[in-house]
């Protein structure tokens, strides 16, 4: 790729690109392009001037390298980034309201009075048709107010004064629009559907592939726990599919032989063998951005209340209105009052305030399914944490693994990471990573694998039952023995690590060493948690005591929990709800999805099971649990602003009408003054919230 450097800094530089003009697409690429480069830290592309800006580190001539290296032909990007990338929307709308302004100012100054005339009259039928289908309902809400504001300037003859509130009606309506949409969009792009890799049935085996090699009439393997990758028609085997992401629904429905499904929808029992019937991502953003849009999931409390209370004061605004015709028969008076109504601001500022928060905690990988949640996350005082890739780092590794038989460690590590590359689960990415770093490859041996959740898995290899999982799981529900021999090893094992038990034909084979370090940070965020007003701090884990105590202590949590199960958890999230807590849950795993889905909040980790993040309300990345900390002071920072919006879109108001109603400013003054006000109030909405707080 050719390119001038236009300006540059230490660890920044803005470029131009030498070609005529660079299309959406192209700008998408090149973005897509330079966030997968580990030096760059930050970049933007701007595709009308064909500039980027690229924030990066270590050596300069690193950065040159990679940009000379660059070609749109051998960019590959996931399906569906490019084509829903929302760049063309924001040109779109960005349009859109540059062409509102030029075409309000155009009338006004080049269009003689009477024909100017006309047209506000014209313009003026559709706000006037909209309040008589408002009254033919029964209904007295702001289409009623903003039409009786028109007509009565209209009769007036004070078309300037008309064609100003529609000019400022249309150009909040296309500002919340675009709001609403890019939010949608972004909240939607979060959603869509991540999976890189699919069980693919060749010749009666499973076999591991991109997604991008699938084909339709195909056939993927679909176990517990996963997500459904693409559309298509159930071709064997029986399962409870969460489809909550597509339908709203929070049952998991059965799906059996004949039956559809769809991607990005969850596997919570079972396993199927699906024919994929249809590839590529277009269709489930597009079926998830009108769930968004249809789901009340959207709506917190306060966004409700505003709609309802823009409403409800319309009635007031009309008799107020004719009241003071009566009092003071003055029209100008009267007017004034119709020229100044609270709802406007109302159902403006609240849902831009709302859908700029979740922007603004989508720049911090913090994924949030609807306003409640932030609302909720804002008034909670009760936190629980799940403790494995949770308190504990993401990414636990294998230490060791320790024979209990005559086959050595990678013979058994490789029979391990066969059965658990099939679920998702932190302990169960360790195995797999371990046998992946040391080329143990493996064609599938087993039959079916069963996975039982928060205990473990058994199949099946050539006449002998395999189990793996928990010492409750092999030992008391398996009835596993320890060998003989082998019983002073088995007692000596290292008591710092995670113990993961293998067993065949019921003898004990091995024990996996998983290595699970407490997250660095893990102490700090309980620190700051307690700050911002979290009062009971949970841990809950179905490790052993012993473990759970020490790192309870070690990170400061309020009260502890060991070896428990996924229902306890959920219990306790009821029970405390029960209390009058609201309650934040946060897991990774499959075992974690009862108490998630049973929370006023509950929040997933990035790096977790795909139906965690499913039922989850909230996700975020797995790289920080300061994200946690931050996600509560954005959503406090959300409930003060829409508080401190209401003081001010009353007080402005109200202090408006007293001025028109005294006589001391004219209904055109005070329309354009409330109008830039509501303008002004939903543009500083749109403002990122912990900036104020800095």
């Amino acid at each position: 790729m050719k390119f001038t450097i236009k300006h540059e800094a230490r660890g920044r530089m803005r470029i131009h690109l030498v070609q005529y003009r660079m299309s959406y697409a192209q700008a998408d690429l090149l973005l897509y392009y330079l966030h997968t480069q580990p030096q760059v830290k930050e970049a933007k592309v701007y595709e009308r001037t064909g500039d980027a800006v690229v924030v990066y580190t270590g050596d300069r001539q690193q950065i040159i390298d990679l940009l000379l290296a660059f070609a749109y032909e051998e960019v590959k990007a996931p399906a569906g980034l490019i084509e829903n990338s929302g760049r063309a929307l924001n040109a779109d709308y960005q349009e859109k309201l540059v062409g509102h302004v030029v075409k309000h100012y155009a009338i006004k100054w080049l269009l003689p009075l009477p024909l100017r005339s006309c047209y506000v009259i014209w313009q003026s039928l559709k706000y006037m048709k909209e309040g008589v289908k408002t009254l033919l309902k029964g209904k007295i809400e702001v289409p009623v107010l903003d039409a009786t504001a028109i007509a009565v300037s209209v009769l007036r003859n004070d078309t300037d004064t008309a064609g100003s509130i529609m000019f400022l009606l249309g150009f909040g309506e296309l500002l919340e629009e675009w709001t609403h949409k890019k939010s949608i969009d972004n909240l939607a792009r979060s959603l869509s559907l991540h999976v890189t890799k699919a069980w693919k049935k060749v010749d009666g085996t499973e076999v591991l592939v991109s997604v991008d090699e699938i084909e339709t009439g195909e056939q993927v393997v679909v176990h517990m726990g996963n997500v459904i990758p693409f559309d298509g028609v159930v071709a064997e085997g029986e399962a409870l599919v969460n489809q909550a992401s597509l339908t709203g629904e929070a049952t998991a429905v059965r799906k059996a032989e004949g039956a559809s499904v769809y991607a990005g929808t969850v596997m919570e029992e079972g396993t199927l063998t699906i024919t994929v019937s249809k590839v590529g991502s277009d269709s489930k953003f597009e079926k998830i951005v009108k769930m968004i849009e249809e789901s009340e999931k959207m709506k917190s409390n306060v966004e409700g209340k505003a709609a309802h209370l823009a409403d409800k004061l319309v009635p007031y605004s009309l008799g107020a209105t004719a009241l003071t015709y009566l009092l003071t028969r003055n029209a100008a008076k009267a007017l004034s009052i119709l020229m100044v109504d609270f709802s406007c601001a109302l159902k403006l500022a609240m849902p831009i305030s709302v859908l700029s928060a979740i922007r603004e905690a989508g720049s911090h990988h913090i994924t949030v399914k609807g306003g409640k949640f932030l609302e909720a996350m804002a008034e909670a005082d009760t936190i629980v944490f799940d403790k494995t890739g949770t308190l504990t780092k993401a990414c636990p590794t294998v230490a060791s693994v320790v024979s209990f038989c005559d086959k050595t460690s990678d013979e058994l590590l490789r029979i391990a990471a066969c059965l658990e590359e099939h679920f998702p689960h932190s302990m169960a990415k360790a195995v797999v990573d371990a046998a992946t770093q040391k080329n143990l490859l493996h064609e599938e041996m087993h039959t079916k694998p069963d996975y039982v959740v928060a205990h473990g898995i058994a199949s099946t290899i050539g006449e002998k039952r395999v189990v793996i999982g928990s010492y409750h799981f092999v030992f008391e529900d398996e009835k596993c023995m320890i060998p003989e021999e082998k019983k002073e090893l088995f007692e000596n094992l290292p008591l710092q690590y995670s113990h993961l038990y293998l067993a065949i034909d019921g003898k004990l084979a091995a024990t996996i060493c998983i290595e699970d370090p407490l997250r660095t940070e893990a102490k700090s965020v309980i620190r700051k948690l307690h700050k911002e007003g979290f009062t009971n701090i949970v841990m809950m884990t179905g490790d052993s005591y012993r473990t759970a105590e020490a790192i309870a202590k070690s990170v400061g949590v309020d009260h502890f929990y060991a070896e428990v199960l996924p229902e306890d958890k959920a219990d306790f999230v009821q029970q405390e709800k029960a209390k009058g807590h609201k309650v934040v849950m946060i897991g990774d795993g499959i075992n974690d999805s009862p108490a998630l889905s049973a929370a006023d909040v509950g929040i997933a980790i990035s790096d977790g099971a795909e139906i965690a993040r499913e039922i989850a309300d909230i996700t975020v990345s797995a790289d920080d649990l300061n994200e946690i900390v931050i996600l509560k002071m954005l959503s406090e920072a959300l409930m003060k602003r829409i508080h401190k919006n209401y003081r001010q879109i009353v007080t402005f108001n109200a202090g408006l009408i007293a001025l028109g109603v005294g006589g001391i400013i004219q209904p055109t003054t005070s329309s354009l003054l409330h109008n830039t006000s509501t303008l002004y109030i939903g543009l500083k909405s749109m403002e990122n919230l912990l900036d104020e707080q800095e």
